[in-house]
């Protein structure tokens, strides 16, 4: 989708936005330390001998009745600021020209997540994945299914990108006031619909790219069980052709997505975008990467792919680096000690 409006090229920079703060406590063990912490358990004996420490040393008896009572001291996992590591990491991605970047990543399991950029972006045809679950949502309030044409529609347009599709289902959604509707529910507060049938010129953040994913990939969702598991399966079919940007992060074929691509008619430059999921080392992870000013399509899909592989090794290194400090700190704090 074409519009004649020449829109300023915006340059992303990392987020000023502070980091999701976590705080992982270390699992209650009668003996040895967890990877989350130290663990210091003392339980009074009825017979009047020591206590039990985490390094099975003998303590002075502690104070009390000997009742049984149990007193845990917990350590917490060192902070890791993962908007910084994920800056830090796309320093070695050279973005060429005219180009601008921004990316958003969550690891599914650890729920550790880091964001590069706040400034919007068109959409292109990655808001095919938004006018679907605006879609699945409205038939779920309507309480029924999707007709056949509407199927057939929304196959063609996440599989293979169809834009005559994408335009029979942005009508049925009610254009932009029925996908802004829909996103302020899902919690999207910085993606605006394009005007009229300008779809691919909706506006959207990285960020909300993220959220999007979530209502699609994860448990808490506006969506149903159902609704998520079509969607999730469509973007696991994409048409061959279409097989880069996120996905080159993944292992192997561990991946699903939808892919955006446009050529401005004002500036004949690109704009190349990729949402979706990926499986790198067991582990799923979300992944954002939207940009602008790309000299060429094949330039521009480039960025992405290295930008996305840059943001997953960001996410997986910080959780490594935790765990390793975490460990760190309970080997260290689990020698013998007196009270």
């Amino acid at each position: 989708m074409e519009s004649s409006r020449a829109r300023r090229d915006r340059r992303a920079h990392p987020s000023r936005r502070r980091p999701l703060l976590r705080t992982a406590l270390a699992t209650v063990a009668v003996l040895g330390a967890t990877a989350g912490g130290t663990v210091y358990v003392k339980a009074q004996a009825h017979s009047g001998t020591g206590a039990v420490s985490s390094s099975s040393s003998a303590t002075p008896p502690a104070s009390g009745s000997g009742s049984g009572k149990v007193s845990v001291e917990t350590v917490a996992a060192p902070e890791v600021d993962h908007d910084a590591l994920l800056a830090s990491a796309l320093k070695s991605v050279t973005v060429p020209g005219d180009a601008a970047v921004s990316a958003a990543v969550l690891d599914l399991d650890s729920g550790d997540n880091a964001t590069y950029g706040e400034n919007a972006f068109d959409t292109a045809s990655i808001v095919k994945v938004d006018i679907l679950a605006t879609l699945l949502l409205q038939a779920q309030d309507a309480d029924r299914h999707l007709t056949t044409a509407e199927k057939t529609y929304a196959t063609a347009m996440i599989e293979n990108s169809d834009n005559d599709s994408a335009s029979a289902l942005w009508r049925i959604i009610g254009k932009a006031e029925g996908l802004d509707a829909a996103n302020e529910r899902f919690g999207l507060t910085d993606t605006a619909g394009g005007d009229d049938m300008l779809w691919g010129l909706t506006q959207t953040t990285a960020a909300d790219q993220l959220i999007l994913l979530q209502q699609v990939f994860g448990d808490d969702s506006e969506l149903s069980e159902a609704s998520r598991t079509y969607l999730k399966g469509l973007m696991g079919e994409i048409a061959v052709d279409q097989h880069w940007g996120v996905s080159a992060a993944a292992d192997g074929s561990s991946w699903a997505l939808k892919n955006g691509w446009l050529a401005r008619s004002t500036t004949g430059l690109w704009d190349i975008n990729s949402i979706g999921r990926v499986t790198v080392d067991g582990h799923d992870c979300l992944v954002a990467v939207l940009s602008n000013g790309n000299a060429t399509q094949t330039a521009g899909i480039s960025l992405v792919e290295q930008v996305a592989k840059a943001a997953v090794s960001a996410i997986r290194d910080g959780d490594a680096s935790a765990s390793a400090s975490a460990s760190a700190s309970a080997s260290a704090s689990a020698s013998p000690s007196a009270e």
